[in-house]
C-alpha cells in the first residue's frame, strides 16, 4: 500500500490539513474561478429508465462537452433506485459551469436529446461541492480531475462499483473543519489497513457548498475486471475495522454527525470513473 507523498509531507500533514479544512469551508461561489464539483441526481420513472439510458448513451459525446467525472445508477443504498447520478468537476469554478452549460444548451443536438428524455425524469436535483484540501495530501487519493483527464485510458472492467458515503454533520462553522482534521489524522490507518482489497481506492472527499450544508461525501471505488466490487468493498470494510487509529477517529467523528448513509452505484460504460 502507498503512504503519504513523502516523509516531509507526513510530518506537515496536520498543519496543511488544518489550513485546507478552513479553506474548504469558504464559499466557492465568492470566487467564480475556484474549482467546484456538481452532483446531479435525476430521479427517473421506472418504466422509462431504459429509454433514458439508451438516449443518454447515444448522446454521450455531447455530454462530454462538460467535465463529466462519473455517471452511474444505484444498485442499493440510500439513493433511490432508477436515479441517474452524475458528477462534474469544474476546475475553473462557477463561471466555467455557467459558460459550458450555456454553450451546450444552444446545440440543436442537445435540444433534441432533452426532448427525448424530459418525460423520463420525475425530479432533478443539483448540488455544488468543493474537494477537501486533504485530497492533495495523500498519494492514494486521486481526486476527480484525474479520471476526466484519463477518460478512456482506464478500464476497471464490468465488476467495479462506486460507493458514496454521506455524513450529515451538525450545524456550526467549526463542524466541517473539525471533521476533516479528525478524518485526515485517521485516514492513513484505514488506507493501509492489513487485508484491504487491492482494488479499493478513495477517489475524493467532497464538502457541500450549495445545497444541504455541512454535508461531506466520501467517494470510493471497489472491484475491477476480475474482482467483484461488492466483495471487494466488504473485504476492505472488514480490514478497516481492525485499524485502531481509524476506529478511534470515527468514534470522534460520530460525535459531529447527525446521520450517515451509503449508496452503491454501478458506473455506466461511458463513465470516466469506473
Amino acid at each position: 500500500m502507498l503512504g503519504l507523498r513523502s516523509v516531509a509531507a507526513r510530518s506537515s500533514s496536520r498543519i496543511l490539513t488544518t489550513t485546507r479544512c478552513l479553506a474548504a469551508m469558504s464559499t466557492s461561489t465568492s470566487n467564480p474561478s475556484s474549482p467546484i464539483v456538481e452532483l446531479r441526481q435525476y430521479k427517473l420513472h421506472p418504466a422509462a429508465t431504459a429509454t433514458y439510458t439508451k438516449n443518454t448513451i447515444q448522446s454521450i459525446d455531447l455530454r462530454k462537452n462538460l467535465p463529466l467525472a462519473f455517471f452511474g445508477f444505484p444498485e442499493t443504498g440510500s439513493i433511490a433506485l432508477n436515479t441517474a447520478v452524475h458528477l462534474y468537476h469544474y476546475p475553473e469554478g462557477t463561471r466555467q459551469r455557467k459558460d459550458e452549460r450555456a454553450a451546450l444548451a444552444k446545440k440543436d443536438e442537445w435540444k433534441q436529446y432533452l426532448g427525448g428524455v424530459k418525460e423520463c425524469m420525475m425530479q432533478q436535483k443539483s448540488e455544488i461541492f468543493v474537494e477537501a484540501g486533504l485530497v492533495q495530501d495523500f498519494e492514494q487519493v486521486t481526486g476527480l480531475e484525474y479520471w476526466i483527464k484519463n477518460d478512456g485510458s482506464i478500464n476497471s472492467g464490468g465488476e467495479s462499483i462506486v460507493e458514496l458515503r454521506k455524513y450529515q454533520l451538525k450545524l456550526g462553522y467549526d463542524t466541517v473543519p473539525n471533521f476533516l482534521k479528525l478524518y485526515a489524522q485517521a485516514l492513513p490507518s484505514k488506507l493501509n489497513a492489513i487485508g484491504t482489497h487491492p482494488t479499493t481506492q478513495l477517489v475524493t472527499i467532497l464538502v457541500s457548498d450549495v445545497g444541504s450544508l455541512n454535508t461531506v461525501y466520501e467517494v470510493w471505488k471497489h472491484g475491477g475486471e476480475s474482482s467483484c466490487g461488492m466483495e471487494a468493498m466488504e473485504q476492505s470494510r472488514q480490514a478497516s475495522r481492525g485499524a485502531k487509529e481509524w476506529r478511534t477517529g470515527i468514534a470522534e467523528i460520530a460525535k459531529l454527525a447527525t446521520s450517515f448513509d451509503t449508496s452503491v452505484l454501478k458506473p455506466a460504460a461511458f463513465s470516466p470513473l469506473q
